[in-house]
C-alpha cells in the first residue's frame, strides 16, 4: 500500500470534481471548487473520519469494496480506478466478473441527465450507478451485496420489491426479466457467474422455475411502464436503453410519457430538494443529494 501516493491521488481527484458532476447543488458558501470530504464520504457510503485518514496517509488498507465505492463517488475513469487499486495494494476488479464498475462515459451521461431518472445496469441486472432523480424515484439500488445485487433476484425472492409496479403490470415485468436473462445466458454461454445466478434463482423461486422453462427470449430495448411512488403516485414513463458495444452495461433512461408524468417528476424533484435542505437530513449520515435516504420502494 503506497499511503502517500494514495492520499495525494484521492485528494487531487476530490478537488478536481465539480459538485454538479456528482449531482450536488452548489451554494454561495462554497469556497473550494471541488467536493468536500463529507460529500465524498456520503457518496461512497463511508465515514468522514475514514476519508480524512485516507487523505492524510494514516488509514488501514481499504478493502476492494471501499475502493469500488470511492471510484464511483470520485467518477474515476477505468485507468484511474485501476491506479487507485494499485496504490492501495489491491488488484483491480476484473472486467469479466460480476463486480463491474459503471463505465466513466456512462457516469458522465448520468450527470448530464440531471432532471431525468437514469441508471447504469449490468447485463445481469445489477444497478452500478444512479443519478439523483433515479434515487428519488426508486430508492438507492447500488448498496446491495450478494445475490440481492440483481434486480431479478430481488423480484423473485422479495415480494416487497414489486411495490413499485402496479398489480396489473407485475406479470408482464416478470416475463421481461426472465426473457432478458435468457438472452444473456445464450450470449454468455458457459460463464460461471451467469450459470450460478440462474441456479440460485431456480432453487429459490418456483415462479422463476416455471417461467424459465417457457424459454422465452427477448432483449428489452424500449418500453413504457408505470412506476408508483409513495408520495407523488403513479408515473407513466418511457424507458429507453442504450447499451455498450460489448453488451455488458446499459444506460436506462426514464422519461415522462405525458404531461401529468412530467408534473409528478417535477414535484418529486422539489420534494427531494426540500428534504436535502432540512437540518435533520443534513445531520443524518449517508444522506445527501447524491445519496438520498431509502424509501419503502426498495
Amino acid at each position: 500500500m503506497q499511503r502517500e501516493q494514495l492520499a495525494d491521488f484521492l485528494r487531487r481527484r476530490r478537488e478536481a470534481i465539480r459538485p454538479a458532476e456528482a449531482g450536488l447543488a452548489t451554494g454561495p458558501r462554497r469556497r473550494a471548487p471541488g467536493l468536500r470530504r463529507e460529500e465524498v464520504a456520503a457518496l461512497a457510503g463511508m465515514s468522514v473520519d475514514y476519508v480524512v485518514r485516507l487523505e492524510q496517509g494514516r488509514s488501514s488498507q481499504p478493502s476492494a469494496q471501499l475502493l469500488t465505492a470511492l471510484a464511483r463517488a470520485l467518477r474515476l475513469t477505468d485507468d484511474e480506478r485501476d491506479h487507485l487499486f494499485y496504490l492501495a495494494g489491491q488488484q483491480p476488479p476484473s472486467t469479466e466478473g460480476v463486480a463491474l464498475l459503471a463505465r466513466a462515459g456512462l457516469i458522465r451521461m448520468l450527470d448530464l441527465l440531471d432532471a431525468t431518472p437514469a441508471m447504469v445496469i449490468s447485463d445481469l441486472g445489477e444497478v452500478l450507478a444512479q443519478n439523483r432523480m433515479s434515487m428519488l424515484l426508486t430508492g438507492d439500488h447500488t448498496h446491495f451485496t450478494g445475490d440481492k445485487r440483481y434486480l431479478i433476484y430481488r423480484w423473485f425472492t422479495e415480494p416487497e420489491s414489486r411495490v413499485v409496479h402496479p398489480a396489473g403490470q407485475t406479470d408482464r415485468h416478470a416475463r421481461q426479466l426472465v426473457s432478458d436473462l435468457r438472452a444473456v445466458v445464450g450470449r454468455r454461454a458457459g460463464d460461471p457467474d451467469v450459470d450460478r445466478l440462474v441456479a440460485r434463482l431456480r432453487a429459490a423461486s418456483a415462479e422463476f422455475r416455471e417461467r424459465w422453462e417457457e424459454h422465452e427470449v427477448k432483449v428489452r430495448r424500449s418500453d413504457r411502464k408505470t412506476m408508483v411512488h409513495p408520495r407523488v403516485g403513479p408515473v407513466l414513463l418511457d424507458c429507453e436503453t442504450l447499451v455498450t458495444p460489448d453488451l455488458r452495461q446499459q444506460l436506462l433512461v426514464l422519461t415522462p410519457a405525458d404531461a401529468e408524468a412530467r408534473e409528478r417528476l417535477d414535484l418529486l424533484r422539489v420534494l427531494g430538494t426540500q428534504e436535502f435542505d432540512s437540518p435533520t437530513d443534513r445531520a443524518r449520515p449517508g444522506v445527501s443529494p447524491g445519496n438520498p435516504a431509502p424509501h419503502p420502494l426498495r
